[in-house]
């Protein structure tokens, strides 16, 4: 099974998908950034972009996740924001044409909400790191509104463990109840933040 959390930047997809992975047993998370990130290195600066836009990256995705998932016993998580609608055809589509359940899930939330997430993610808070996550904020949010990429969870009112509960119900997955305090929770956040800062 393999568990793709989309949503704008900001929007709360790698918190989901790590307080999933830590609440469900034999998961593991696959973030396709990491081959994205990989293939913009391998390139001058002039001609680096949005790797979404390199083939490569589409289908270097879609191999490696046809191989986690046939490979591992459990379900593979992926967060990554994948808003064209023929680059979701292409992965989600493929994969799902492969013969892979895929359970394909949008956070949405307010840009008022998004906004204060990206101001509050990384070492300081503040906006002048994120320019280029917040002019995305309403064309992420207007394209994924669309059926094409439900199901979509309305997050602007809900913990990241309540987020994880309502993805686990709708998935059929179990998951080991939430014992963190809102402290620990807190806590817990910021260290997954800190872990997937980036010098990109």
């Amino acid at each position: 099974m393999l568990i793709w959390i989309n949503g704008p930047f900001g929007g709360g997809k790698t918190a989901a998908a790590f307080e999933l992975h830590r609440r469900l047993a034999g998961s593991v998370v696959s973030d396709p950034e990491h081959l994205g990130f990989g293939l913009n290195r391998m390139m001058p600066p002039a001609l680096r972009g949005d790797f979404q836009d390199l083939p490569a990256w589409r289908r270097g995705v879609r191999e490696v996740l046809d191989l986690a998932s046939r490979g591992h016993d459990g379900p593979v998580i992926v967060p990554m924001t994948l808003v064209d609608s023929g680059y979701f055809a292409d992965i989600v589509g493929g994969l799902r044409g492969s013969g892979h359940v895929v359970h394909h899930f949008a956070l949405m939330a307010e840009p008022i909400t998004v906004l204060r997430r990206l101001h509050n993610r990384g070492f300081w808070p503040g906006l002048k790191r994120e320019r280029w996550a917040v002019g995305r904020i309403d064309d992420c949010l207007t394209r994924l509104s669309s059926p094409a990429f439900a199901t979509h969870i309305a997050t602007d009112h809900l913990t990241v463990a309540q987020v994880a509960d309502t993805i686990a119900r709708s998935a059929g997955l179990l998951l080991t109840p939430n014992v963190d305090g809102p402290v620990r929770a807190h806590l817990r956040r910021y260290a997954t933040t800190l872990r997937h800062l980036r010098a990109d």
